[in-house]
């Protein structure tokens, strides 16, 4: 039986290969999105598209994985069925039941694989990108603003123009500043300033030597002109600040012995990935079962929807536990636990031939 285990954990490998490609390039192209509207924010420099695309990529490999690791092992047991392949293996006494050690010497790595993208390797990426774009912030290049081009200020609300600029975005020379509010209209100019950082993260823009004008915008001549020797503009803060006591920043092990519920919540939303990958992978074999003449992705459908109902029941059970609704000793177990067991029963019973009635 070692080369028929060996051919079919090489039918399930591929599978899942070629899967994951698909859903790899998918996702390339959402997280290539979310990365470009975060430079085009100013969030994050241009010059960290490439990394923060990567650390984007790791901390969704606990959601594409599973689905990667269910729809492979659906396409390739189907092509077995269709190919009447599985009625020839079963005629020689290997079923279903069978098949889970060929399917485990596939599944188990990338289930584990699944824990440790979910349990460390997810938290350690979302850490990097929020120091970095952390660090970044510091500069006014992150700002999105270069030297001879207007900017717009986030949430429409003015632009900002600078004239020279040093090289670690720190410094700058010859800036001017529109902003707009609620009847007020606001114009700065200064030739020189820098940027600085307070104790709380905040960016300022310290202008030396400048003008201020000051109005309404109804049309009315009721202007203030006021001269300055410093002053301090107040930039727009990150909506992803870095905040190493934030549970989602913290390690898996600092999770355990944390009394919040948000990190009780985020504990269980790192463990459920490599059980709810388990369950997937158990639910595809009796998923899979076909006729040779049996649509070919009318199951897939099946295990997509199941996919997103799991996906999207953890997501809530997350919000649950954050908000109270749920104690957080219950946590996700709730929803993995009778998944396995949903699963692990559709999976041993598949294939099983009931006993015949007595005719009288």
């Amino acid at each position: 039986m070692l080369k028929l285990d060996r051919y079919l954990s090489g039918e399930f490998a591929q599978a899942i290969f070629a899967t994951l490609v698909v859903l790899l390039i998918v996702s390339v192209g959402g997280a290539f999105t979310d990365v470009l509207e975060d430079i085009a924010k100013g969030k994050v420099p241009a010059g960290m598209m490439l990394i923060q695309l990567g650390l984007v990529l790791i901390k969704w490999l606990p959601l594409i994985l599973p689905l990667a690791l269910m729809l492979g092992l659906m396409l390739g047991i189907g092509r077995l069925y269709r190919d009447s392949e599985m009625p020839v293996i079963s005629s020689i006494g290997v079923g279903p039941r069978r098949l889970l050690k060929p399917l485990l010497l596939v599944a188990g790595p990338i289930i584990l694989l699944v824990g440790a993208c979910s349990l460390w390797l997810g938290p350690w990426a979302d850490r990097a990108s929020r120091q970095m774009i952390n660090e970044a912030n510091r500069s006014l290049v992150v700002a999105g603003l270069e030297p001879g081009a207007f900017t717009g200020l986030p949430g429409d609300n003015g632009v900002i123009y600078v004239g020279a600029m040093s090289d670690d975005g720190t410094r700058f020379e010859r800036i001017f500043i529109y902003r707009h509010k609620p009847g007020r209209q606001d114009v700065t100019t200064s030739k020189s300033g820098r940027l600085t950082v307070d104790a709380n993260g905040d960016r300022y823009l310290t202008l030396d030597d400048g003008f201020e004008v000051e109005g309404p915008v109804d049309g009315s001549l009721n202007f203030r002109l006021m001269r300055y020797v410093s002053n301090d503009v107040l930039l727009p803060a990150s909506e992803n600040r870095y905040d190493p006591k934030s549970p989602e920043m913290l390690n898996t092990v600092q999770l355990i012995g944390d009394p919040r519920r948000e990190a009780a919540a985020q504990l269980h939303y790192r463990i459920a990935p490599p059980l709810l990958a388990l369950a997937f992978a158990l639910l595809a074999v009796p998923l899979a079962r076909s006729t040779p003449r049996q649509a070919r992705y009318g199951t897939m459908l099946i295990g997509f929807l199941a996919y997103l109902i799991g996906n999207n029941f953890m997501m809530m059970g997350t919000g649950w536990i954050e908000d109270g609704k749920t104690p957080a000793a219950l946590g996700l177990w709730w929803l993995t636990l009778p998944m396995l067991a949903v699963t692990s029963w559709m999976y041993f019973r598949d294939g099983r031939v009931g006993r015949r009635r007595a005719i009288v």
